[in-house]
């Protein structure tokens, strides 16, 4: 939509439409047809109609995001894509503010999601955006959930930053093809983002990233940090030196609460990995924690080893529980084989499976097709490789 519809939607008109947007979204059991033909017989102007119930149907795909606030904010489809999962921003927005930054700037804010987590944080925050429209969007959320803070349009690579005890920067790493890996192509650009996590001492910097970004590209003296949201992993963030702690961070976040595992708990590092025979117990680390290269720190952990140098698989004969990986108990080893292996899960009484795989050109869900399971048990297998040998494991999670 364009800034001048988004505008009319502000007011108290535009409040009443999208409330009868709203009914007829619910009414119309989400179905877009029967919601905009009842929209459309009271707005007639087909814009404001449309808006209306773009507002509406944003808001139910951003309850996953931010929760009960998505209901009261406003968004477009690719700054809501973009935009940072709610208990992702809260937590990088809790550690800037222990640092105490006299204020912080969001550069490239979009619809206001990070900038929301910095106010609520209880930090003087700004935002600004080469969008107008998404500028406005900001605006109208931090005022909608009773937020201090501003936003501008303006382009943030031209600005003195000087002003500011931190700065937060997501560059945009979408092209009119999709995805963009190649760091070169972001907008701002790899070299703004260098220099942003080279602002002298006394000042800040947080630049989230593609949790693909490889180890060698982090800057000497950087944080990288990884996160994952009910083991699905997000983002990373680099922390300039200044709020750097670690070199390497690994963060996972779930209804339970959060919890780290830093370079410092890897007693591996700089040393050979430790490789051991299949035990009692096999352990899957978190998204983050392999991301993080820290899959030998969960291993000191659970006081075991790797099944192979190469494949993030964890054996202990002892049994743990830990938020950074999860935990299954080997049950058996059954045949690597397609045919000897559904014989084996036949004879198991087995229907209902679940597929892991990990350093074995296998897809789950071709192979569960393939393997036809009729029986009533439900099972778990784990395809892996050890020592370059293809090994199918029957586990059972705990």
């Amino acid at each position: 939509m364009d800034l001048e519809t988004f505008r009319w939607l502000l007011t108290d008109d535009g409040q009443r439409l999208i409330d009868t947007a709203t009914h007829a979204y619910a009414d119309a059991g989400a179905d877009p047809l029967r919601a905009t033909a009842a929209v459309r017989r009271v707005e007639s102007d087909p814009d404001r109609a449309a808006a209306a119930l773009t507002v509406v149907a944003l808001r139910v795909r951003a309850v996953p995001k931010f929760g009960p606030d998505a209901v009261s904010m406003y968004f477009s489809p690719d700054a809501l894509e973009q935009a940072t999962r709610r208990r992702v921003a809260d937590h990088r927005a809790a550690r800037l503010a222990a640092a105490q930054p006299s204020s912080v700037v969001d550069l490239g804010c979009g619809i206001g999601g990070d900038l929301i987590a910095f106010a609520r944080a209880g930090l003087v925050a700004a935002g600004v955006d080469l969008d107008p429209v998404r500028v406005a969007m900001a605006e109208a959320n931090l005022a909608a959930l009773g937020l201090e803070g501003a936003a501008m349009a303006t382009d943030a690579t031209r600005m003195d930053l000087a002003p500011f005890g931190a700065v937060f920067a997501d560059p945009a790493r979408r092209g009119a093809r999709g995805r963009i890996f190649d760091q070169d192509g972001w907008t701002p650009s790899w070299d703004f983002v260098t220099a942003l996590l080279a602002r002298p001492e006394g000042s800040g910097a947080v630049v989230k990233v593609a949790p693909g970004i490889p180890h060698a590209l982090v800057p000497e003296g950087v944080e990288a940090e990884w996160v994952s949201d009910e083991g699905e992993v997000k983002e990373a963030a680099l922390w300039s030196s200044g709020l750097a702690t670690t070199s390497r961070r690994a963060t996972v976040i779930s209804g339970a609460g959060l919890a780290s595992l830093t370079a410092e708990d890897d007693p591996y590092a700089g040393r050979d990995r430790p490789v051991r025979p299949l035990g009692q117990h096999l352990y899957e680390p978190d998204g983050a924690v392999i991301r993080a290269g820290l899959v030998t720190a969960v291993a000191a952990g659970v006081e075991g080893g790797l099944l192979d140098p190469h494949i993030a698989y964890v054996t202990s004969d002892k049994s743990f529980r830990s938020p950074f990986m999860r935990a299954y108990y080997v049950i058996d080893e059954l045949p690597f084989r397609e045919k000897q292996l559904r014989a084996a899960l036949a004879e198991r009484n087995v229907g209902p499976l679940t597929i892991k795989k990990r350093g074995v050109d296998v897809v789950p869900e071709q192979l569960r097709k393939r393997l036809a399971l009729t029986g009533d048990e439900e099972a778990t297998i784990v395809l892996t490789r050890i020592d370059g040998v293809g090994r199918a494991l029957l586990v059972r999670p705990f």
